[in-house]
């Protein structure tokens, strides 16, 4: 039980004296220092408890060296970070990860330009220890902005860029492929894809599983949409603008399925009698919500979470920045089958 009251806060040296040990060692088992012996580890751990201390972070960051805080940036406006359960799982298991480390999570979201130079002197300017970045986009600033601040930094996504950096992403187009040849082996031969934007990396490797599979397929069975519910809705209008014989669509992420699914129901499309349906990301919500429920490929997404987060914790303790980067992780995916394929 602890004895600590409102307005009364332990100080350290009130922990040394319950342990019986001097201030200077007490504080290197506060600290997380090495060279004291554990028994006095113990008695100085079991005088933190029962005094309620709580380390100043400020005192502990001049001895570690560390904020014991990470930035989790996001390269994408709020609407679509709160819109997209994609993301409130990836941060899931990246909180969780942290969480079990006593490391904070900082978010930083990218609204717009603007929000570059923001993001680059909070890095700057030592309020974190590293960063996990993901949805980047081609051309984005903030492999530079992260590399410039001397920042060890994790990205979530494959790069489209040679990088030593580390990251962690899913098997896409591995993943993609055998969506395309589920499709082909249930007897169906004009399938289109519902892309996501081809300036990411998730998409391209996507795009690039389906034509593995089709390398024949017609151009105009390929249609871009922005990994929304409402551009698979446009792009499933398109498609059957231009080949109203498909008979199947393998869409990029969950969300544009759902738009493409409520499209074909509006047109009198019959799924998965006349046009069968695959999404990719498995996100729950989405898949066992739509009518009927959504064959996907699942990528396990909050265990990319909690690897990226892993990843960047196990290069803080072996050095940082000056250390040597750990090895990125490519994660496996599998095809959930339901009722639209």
């Amino acid at each position: 039980m602890t004895e600590q009251y409102f307005g009364v806060r332990p100080t350290l040296e009130a922990v040394a004296a319950r342990a019986g040990v001097s201030r200077a060692t007490a504080s290197r088992v506060v600290n997380g220092g090495t060279g004291v012996r554990p028994p006095l580890v113990d008695k100085v751990r079991q005088a933190v408890e029962e005094l309620g201390y709580i380390p100043n972070q400020a005192a502990r960051s001049l001895v570690t060296r560390r904020t014991g805080a990470v930035a989790v940036i996001v390269a994408e406006p709020e609407t679509r970070f709160f819109s997209d359960p994609f993301f409130s799982r990836q941060i899931r298991g990246i909180s969780k990860e942290l969480a079990a480390h006593d490391t904070q999570l900082v978010l930083l979201l990218v609204e717009g330009p603007d929000d570059y130079g923001r993001i680059s002197r909070y890095l700057t300017g030592g309020h974190v220890d590293g960063a996990l970045a993901f949805s980047l986009h081609d051309e984005d600033p903030l492999p530079a902005i992260t590399r410039d601040a001397g920042m060890l930094t994790v990205f979530g996504g494959r790069p489209g860029f040679p990088t030593a950096v580390p990251y962690v992403d899913a098997d896409n187009r591995g993943g993609a492929r055998e969506a395309v040849r589920h499709l082909l082996s249930i007897g169906r031969g004009r399938i289109a894809h519902i892309a996501g934007p081809l300036d990411q990396t998730a998409s391209t490797d996507r795009l690039g599983g389906y034509r593995d599979v089709l390398p024949e397929a017609d151009p105009a069975l390929v249609v871009e949409g922005a990994f929304t519910a409402e551009s698979g809705a446009h792009a499933m209008a398109e498609l059957l603008a231009r080949r109203p014989d498909l008979d199947a669509v393998f869409a990029a992420n969950d969300l544009m399925a759902s738009g493409a699914l409520r499209v074909l129901r509006e047109r009198g499309r019959r799924v998965p009698e006349d046009v069968a349906l695959v999404g990719f990301d498995d996100m729950t919500s989405v898949a066992e919500a739509t009518d009927p429920p959504l064959t996907t490929v699942r990528q396990e997404v909050e265990e990319m979470g909690r690897l990226m987060a892993r990843l960047l914790l196990r290069g803080l303790d072996q050095g940082g920045a000056e250390g040597p980067p750990p090895a990125s992780v490519i994660t496996p995916t599998v095809l959930v089958r339901r009722a639209t394929a």
